[in-house]
């Protein structure tokens, strides 16, 4: 948001996932880019030439990169990777809008607002995830529908996720923005004020609606999981990398989906690794990954496609999220939206694999 954000920590959640939480905007751990340094890098033995230096940061969907470095994977596909993370997810996609990243792990909405600003363009090659799940609005005792939130006041951060989220569920009742009263904070301190008694809801990502969910009364109301495709997690890739070494990006695509697969084959472990690199506990891990579904190629495909107006498409959600954003002033302007998708990498894998 800032999360995860439509910009500010769509960083701590589905950190948030977490979270631990979908994006913090809190700076990495250590070291090495100027400004936000990023906290922990892995080298490894690969394929000659600069490492391609990839970002992750705390969220369920993105966690399963650790799983890659300590497994080998990336070696195994020929990807030449300097994994790093950051503690803080906003700092990872400025990394990468600064160019001092190759790729980064963020959020289709937060991709649309830096794409603008980005010194070697931001491309999305892959989808790692949806939330399903970790992204809710939580209310205060006395509102059970979304009817009910008319004239009431909403803690949230403008433009990012939560807020996307309430405009959403707002659209579907018949009601807008206007509708209610946006109280306008960083999505910890709207969570904190809302469990405070200071506000009728809040809308924000895991781990910060469990602050809210400390309030007396308080309960979930709408989560993203009523909304398939409304807040996708992504490989996002310079275009500059696409240019010059579209094989290593092919790569990255690649692991991932070797990834799934021992997820698939060798759950203990894979879970191991993830509960390890994401600190939680483990009902908390599980609860994160309840909340999160993984792509399939198949899914892949099929968001990546101009299939109508659904959500799951994700050039109409683009089209979606970039006029909320426009019309909360969160940018000022669309850009370019075609040139922030490129699915040839995923239609070659599939295409590897026999599929479409």
């Amino acid at each position: 948001m800032n999360r995860r954000s439509l910009l500010s920590c769509l960083g701590l959640f589905f950190a948030s996932l977490v979270l631990v939480v979908s994006c913090n905007q809190s700076t990495p751990d250590t070291a090495e880019t100027p400004d936000t340094a990023p906290a922990e890098t892995t080298e490894s033995a690969a394929p000659e030439g600069e490492p391609v230096k990839l970002g992750y940061s705390s969220w369920a969907g993105w966690w399963p990169w650790a799983i890659a470095e300590e497994e080998g994977l990336f070696e195994e596909n020929g990807a030449n990777v300097e994994l790093i993370w950051f503690d803080g997810y906003l700092a990872s996609m400025e990394a990468l809008a600064a160019g001092q990243l190759d790729a980064n792990s963020q959020t289709l909405n937060d991709t649309i607002s830096f794409a603008a600003d980005a010194a070697n363009g931001m491309v999305a090659v892959l989808v790692n995830d949806n939330s399903a799940g970790n992204d809710k609005v939580i209310v205060s005792d006395g509102i059970d529908t979304v009817e009910d939130l008319a004239g009431k006041n909403i803690a949230l951060e403008e433009g990012v996720v939560g807020d996307f989220l309430v405009s959403l569920a707002l659209e579907d009742a018949g009601l807008s923005r206007d509708d209610v009263s946006i109280q306008n904070l960083e999505t910890g301190a709207a969570a904190t004020a809302f469990a405070a008694g200071q506000t009728d809801a809040f809308a924000g990502w895991v781990p910060f609606w469990e602050t809210a969910l400390t309030r007396e009364g308080s309960k979930e109301l709408i989560s993203s999981e009523e909304f398939p495709g409304a807040i996708p997690d992504l490989l996002v890739t310079s275009q500059t990398l696409i240019d010059e070494r579209p094989d290593q990006v092919q790569a990255l695509v690649n692991t991932w989906f070797d990834i799934m697969t021992f997820i698939d084959e060798n759950q203990e472990r894979a879970y191991e690794i993830m509960a390890n690199r994401a600190n939680v506990s483990p009902d908390d891990f599980q609860l994160y990954l309840d909340g999160t579904r993984f792509f399939t190629i198949e899914d892949n495909l099929e968001a990546f496609s101009d299939g109508g107006e659904e959500m799951k498409y994700m050039p109409y959600a683009a089209d979606e999220m970039a006029d909320f954003m426009v019309t909360v002033g969160f940018i000022p302007e669309a850009p370019d939206l075609e040139a922030i998708f490129d699915s040839s990498f995923v239609e070659t894998y599939a295409e590897e694999q026999g599929g479409e």
